[in-house]
């Protein structure tokens, strides 16, 4: 479960992000640590995320946090990217991992099927295409919930 502040982090992490060309992709928020340590993911729209674009997120989102005083005790702020383990959503990111293997989650389930395992082949406006062991599975994006690279490969 969410900790109760996150929405409270997103909703002052979001403009500081868009400020700066960024975008906010998750904030967890771990307690269980001394000191609790705050970590907020960003992605860079135009190029790949970078340690300067960390950097500037981090001082923005520092100095608003601290304005703000929404974190009551000592924490440490970590601002990194998702690295390639997240799902895939722009148009960039399916053109950059064309021929890497992807689990894609359907819902409902898509000709018996609710999850998928392949190669990604292309997205187009309707449908992705999946290589399957050299067999192309079409399937409508309408129905994709979730893409994300297959690690386990």
């Amino acid at each position: 479960m969410a900790h109760p502040l996150v929405p409270q982090i997103i909703d002052l992490a979001t403009p500081v992000a868009e400020e700066l060309g960024l975008e906010v992709v998750g904030v967890i928020f771990h307690t269980h640590q001394s000191p609790p340590v705050l970590r907020v993911d960003i992605r860079n729209p135009q190029q790949d995320t970078g340690l300067n674009d960390c950097e500037r997120m981090s001082r923005a989102l520092e100095a608003s946090l601290d304005a703000a005083e929404i974190v009551p005790d000592k924490y440490v702020l970590e601002v990194s990217s998702p690295g390639i383990s997240r799902q895939l959503v722009t148009d960039r990111e399916f053109i950059s991992f064309k021929g890497f293997p992807l689990i894609i989650s359907t819902t409902p389930p898509y000709d018996g099927q609710q999850e998928w395992i392949g190669q990604l082949i292309r997205r187009d406006e309707t449908t992705l295409y999946l290589n399957q062991k050299g067999r192309v599975v079409e399937i409508p994006r309408s129905l994709i919930t979730k893409v994300q690279l297959d690690e386990r490969r």
